[in-house]
């Protein structure tokens, strides 16, 4: 049985330790996207370290339909929060790309927003003396739905050994409102939800990352296909080994 409170509990002694060994006296630096994930982290971290050392990012690419989800986490957390809009540096980017490719489009396209975005939080974190806070959770990183260099990268992970259902009871452990905890998960990128983009839902995958159960053998085979085609981008990036000779 899943035990909320003290996985909550354990989480922010790890992130106030994680902060006194790598970081003392630095803000917490998080990409707010009015999902669970990144909602999640930020109530964690305010309580691992007070309101006054987190800093929320908000980074809409021109609009954002439901950027008020992350104004009202900023407001209920009690953090500061600022906007960084990437329209100007996405199109510009897309716009140097096209002058050297007849097309720019599918995934490398999909994965350039959260790839600007990430470097925007460097640099905002660079300006505040702050770390970088990866939300990526077990559930999304097992079948490689995030993007390498983008959402999946961070100083510090909270949430990485963690389900999308355990994220849930985490958030609420720390006493987040539903709206933030159970708020359908969109990738921000092309509009779908994360269940229509991956063809199963998260409960179905939950539950055979926990269990080692599957009863549709289609889905079962596909989540193993994903999840070893998708390994890399968890593992270190491999490096020629070189001895001097003696």
């Amino acid at each position: 049985m899943f035990n909320a409170e003290k996985s909550k509990n354990d989480i922010v002694k790890w992130i106030r330790d994680w902060f006194e060994e790598n970081g003392q006296g630095c803000k917490a630096v998080i990409g707010l996207s009015g999902g669970k994930d990144s909602s999640v982290v930020a109530a964690l971290c305010v309580e691992a370290l007070g309101k006054d050392r987190v800093l929320g990012v908000m980074m809409p690419n021109g609009e954002q339909f439901d950027i008020d989800v992350s104004h009202k986490l900023v407001e209920h957390l009690g953090i500061e929060g600022i906007v960084v809009n990437i329209k100007d540096a996405y199109e510009g980017m897309v716009g140097e790309l096209m002058k050297h490719f007849d097309s720019f489009e599918g995934q490398a396209k999909v994965n350039l927003p959260p790839r600007i975005r990430m470097a925007a939080l460097y640099a905002v974190s660079q300006s505040v003396n702050g770390r970088v806070a990866n939300t990526c959770n077990l559930s999304e990183d097992w079948v490689g739905y995030n993007t390498k260099y983008g959402d999946g990268a961070g100083d510090f992970s909270p949430l990485s050994h963690f389900t999308v259902q355990e994220v849930k009871a985490i958030g609420r452990a720390a006493g987040l409102p539903d709206m933030f905890v159970d708020k359908v998960p969109i990738d921000g990128l092309c509009g779908l939800t994360d269940e229509d983009n991956l063809g199963f839902t998260y409960a179905v995958l939950d539950r055979y990352i926990r269990e080692g159960v599957c009863e549709d053998e289609e889905t079962k085979a596909k989540i193993d296909r994903m999840h070893k085609m998708n390994l890399f981008k968890l593992q270190p990036m491999p490096t020629f080994e070189y001895e001097p000779e003696k």
